[in-house]
Formats: structure tokens, sequence, C-alpha cells
């Protein structure tokens, strides 16, 4: 049992253990010399009797001792008188019978103090909520027939177990989206920790989700034969994925959502309700927020559940026509649904934004359709910035305070840079020299300039550069990455002729896609210079 699980009860039953090993041990010298009184009269007296009573005497003796042990004598003894037949016998006080005597004392008191185990004190054990979320039972296809036929190789196996795994991810889905309603929605609702019009902004078109697949869950369990295996499921796949276009309203509505939701958690009672549901059993320790966001995750991983059957698939089987398709089908829907809630994201951060003169209102904020990522970054002098790289600018803010809507308000600071002009440049960890904005930068002796860059602009009215500090090194990257794609797709729109502003945008590499979820959530540990 691991020391930080458990609570000892300090009850009054060690008490009396350390209390009589410390009299006793006080006492011991005092308790020694009444025993060699003791021992000195029983050695003259057994001399008188002579050696036939001194086995009986050594008997008599040691049941005393005994006793002695046990309980202390008080009696008082009476003196043996001095003799000249005695004198040679008792010699000196350190005698081998009285050295055996304190010798044997000294052994009984130490066993029963220090060798002998102490008893053990009722200890209270406390258990210690596990910090992993509680994972449901996994099972596979194979465990849910009894015999596997013959007739099915390796591979039509492995076609079958994905198919298995397709049709629980749905099942389970379903459960939580449900959980999300009866357990979050309904008790905020009824017990008015939240306004009806706040939830219908945080949970937005969750609750039209859940027949949408309960109608694909019914479908693939039809397909189910009477050996629990699935014949052909691309027919299905195409005919249920253009359903899947609801999923653009409402992740669109999740970027006001988080907003929002962050914001009530500053309430005492949003914040006291939540926490109770998280920790509780049936969260499997997730907050609100990973529950809301389990329809996009589902929705990513269509693709990779048909590319897994289409490579089990047999040769000449029926779905090899059809799952390529659907495939192709479920990817162009992940795209649109990825462009319209880059457009709305964009468009909310947009509206966010307090310029504090009107020549920091950039036509290149206004044209972006996008955003790269964003987050927290620290300046030169330590100061935290909200910074916002949009598809054609690099927007370095302030956070202000929300407004009733939930959404946050951000005073631009400085001039906003376009990024078709924008220069960067990655900075060596330890480097606290060079020109501009950085010299004398982060001197604390803590930071020592690392996971920096800078950003500059030449060209314009007038020169800027700002030197930047990420939280760690791997948001650097991240950043440097997204910064670097925004440079090169401007330039290049800048090159192409006007009209070519008409055509479909260019969507940021899906791999930069969430930079801003990563950065944001790292920065309650960013540390002040």
């Amino acid at each position: 049992m691991e020391r930080e699980e458990t609570e000892v009860d300090t009850s009054p039953s060690w008490s009396p253990v350390g209390r009589e090993r410390l009299f006793t041990c006080a006492n011991l010298s005092d308790y020694a010399g009444k025993k060699r009184k003791q021992d000195t009269s029983s050695e003259a007296e057994a001399a008188a009797r002579g050696p036939e009573h001194q086995d009986e005497d050594d008997t008599i003796s040691s049941l005393e001792a005994s006793k002695d042990l046990e309980e202390p004598s008080n009696k008082r003894v009476k003196p043996v008188g001095k003799g000249a037949g005695m004198s040679g016998f008792m010699g000196p006080v350190k005698t081998p019978a009285l050295k055996r005597l304190g010798q044997s004392i000294q052994r009984s008191i130490s066993f029963r103090t220090e060798a002998q185990p102490l008893p053990m004190a009722p200890i209270r054990t406390r258990q210690k909520a596990s910090s992993f979320p509680r994972r449901r039972n996994s099972q596979l296809w194979s465990d849910t027939v009894d015999t596997v036929s013959q007739e099915l190789t390796t591979k039509e196996i492995k076609r079958q177990e994905v198919i298995y795994e397709l049709t629980q991810g749905e099942k389970q889905l379903i459960e939580d989206l449900s959980l999300v309603k009866k357990v979050y929605y309904e008790p905020m609702l009824k017990l008015e920790i939240m306004t009806e019009s706040e939830l219908g902004q945080i949970f937005g078109t969750l609750d039209s989700l859940i027949p949408l697949h309960e109608d694909f869950l019914s479908r693939l369990e039809g397909l189910r034969g009477a050996e629990k295996t699935v014949e052909q499921v691309g027919p299905t796949l195409l005919d249920w994925f253009p359903q899947l276009e609801a999923y653009i309203t409402y992740c669109c509505n999740q970027v006001g959502a988080k907003a929002l939701l962050d914001q009530k958690k500053q309430e005492r009672p949003v914040e006291h309700f939540l926490r109770l549901c998280q920790e509780s059993s049936f969260s499997r320790k997730l907050d609100l927020w990973n529950f809301l966001d389990l329809p996009r995750s589902r929705l990513v991983k269509y693709p990779l559940l048909l590319r897994e059957i289409e490579k089990s698939t047999p040769a000449e089987h029926p779905d090899l026509d059809t799952l390529p398709q659907a495939l192709e089908l479920i990817q162009s829907i992940i795209s649109e649904v990825n462009s319209k809630t880059g457009e709305a994201e964009c468009q909310f951060y947009r509206r966010g934004l307090s310029y504090q003169e009107e020549g920091q209102r950039l036509s290149e904020i206004q044209l972006s359709r996008f955003l790269y990522c964003h987050g927290e970054l620290k300046n030169s002098k330590g100061q935290k910035l909200h910074v916002f790289l949009f598809e054609l600018a690099l927007v370095l803010t302030r956070p202000m305070a929300q407004d009733k809507e939930g959404g946050v308000q951000f005073q631009v600071y400085r001039q906003p840079l376009p990024t078709a002009h924008l220069l960067l440049e990655d900075l060596p960890d330890g480097e606290g020299g060079g020109g501009g904005s950085f010299r004398g930068a982060f001197t604390s002796t803590t930071d020592k300039a690392k996971n920096c860059f800078r950003v500059s602009i030449q060209g314009r009215s007038k020169a800027q550069s700002h030197s930047l500090q990420a939280n760690d090194s791997f948001n650097k990257q991240q950043w440097i990455s997204c910064l670097r794609q925004a440079i090169v797709q401007s330039r290049d729109r800048e090159s192409q002729p006007s009209q070519s502003w008409l055509l479909p945008q260019t969507s940021p590499d899906p791999a930069l896609c969430h930079i801003a979820e990563l950065s944001l959530s790292s920065d309650s540990e960013m540390m002040d210079t």
C-alpha cells in the first residue's frame, strides 16, 4: 500500500507501548539494584543448604526472575548477615551471576519493547481517484460469435472486425450524446444554472445528431446475417454519408460555444456543477467540452475506418467498387466542414478585434477567410499577447473583458502585419542580443531567451519588428510552420492575376489547423519573465 494513499489513524492504541518503554528504561538501574539484593540473599541461602538442593533453587530462581519481569516486586527483602564463610563466595559486585541477571533483564526489556512487533493500529485507507478516464470494455467481433466459420479467411475476419468496430463506435457515440442531454443539458436547465438561450448556444444542434446516428446504427445492424457477418457495407455508406452535412452547422457553432462555456465556467454554480459531473463515474473523467467535441472526432475517424475495411476486402468483392466512392464522399464532406468552420472561426475572432486607431483596420484582415492559428505569446518585455495569424495578416492583441454574448474583445496591439510582406527569423536559444526590439529582452535567469522567433516587415510606411516567445519548443515550431505556410501562400496570391481571388480558397495544412487548441491548452503553463 502506497504511503500517499493511506492515512494512519493515530489512535491511543500506540501510546501505551511508547510510555511503557520509556518508563522501564528510566528505572532500569533501580530495578537492577533491587534484584542485586535479592540475588545475594538467594545465593547465601543456597550455599547453606548444600549442593543437593542446588537444582531446586535454580528452578525456583528462574521462576521468580520470570515473575519479576512480568510484575516488578515492591516487597522489602530481609538483609543477610555478613559471615566469614560467605565473603569469599560473594566476592565483588561484578559477579557472573549478577552480570547474567542484568543481561537477562536487558534482553527481556529489549525483546518486549523493540524486537517484538508493535501492535497493529487500525489503518483507514482512502481511495485515490484515478487520473485516467474509465475505458469502455472493448469487444471484438470474434467474441460475439460462438464459432468462427472455417470458410472465412484471415483477411475476411479482419474485415468483419473493422465493420464491427464501426458499428460499436456508433453505439457508443449515441450513448455519450444521450448522456450529455440527460446529465448536463436537462439538469442545468431545470436548476436554472444557465438560461435556455445560453444552453442553446453551447449545445447547438447536438440534439439533432442523435437520431441521425441512430439511423446509421440501425442500418449497420440490419446488414448482419445469420452468422453475424456483413456481406456488403459500401452501398449503405454511400446512402447515409450525405446526411453528415448536418455537421457543418454543429461545428460552425462550436467556436462561439467554446467561448461562452469558458466564460460561464467562471461563475461558481456552473463550475461547481461541472466539477461534480466530471468527478462522477459516468463521465469517465471527461469534462463537458470533451463530450461536445465527440461528434467532430467521430467525423474525422470515418475515413480511417473505411480505408481499413477496403484494405481487408478480398479481391472481386462487390464493396471494392463502392468503398472508394464512399471514401471520396466522406473526405469531401470533412473538407467542407473544415472550410465552413474556419470561416466561422475567422469571423468570430474578427468581430472581437478592437482597434485603437482607424489605420489599424487593414483590408487584409477583412479579406481573410480563415485562421491559420492563434494563441498566447510573450513579447520582448515579457507581456502576454494573444496573436492571430489570419489568412492575410498577423495581428498582435491584448485580451480584454468578455461581452454578454460570450465573445472576447481583443485590443489590437501595434500595427497589424500583412503576411505577404512578412519576414520570419528563427532565434536560437540563449541568444539574448540582436537588433530591433529584441535587444536586452528576456534577461531573466530562468528564461535566457528560449523558444523565441522574430517577425518583421519592411517596405511599408514604417518598419516593424516583434520578438515573440512561445512557452515551449513544440509550440514554437508549430508557430513557425504556420507562419511559413501563410507567407508562401500570401505571396503566391499576390503574384497571381486579380481574378484568382474568385477561385475557391486554399485551406491551410490540416496538420496545422488545430494549433490554436494546442497553444491555448498550454497558456496556463506559461511562466512570466
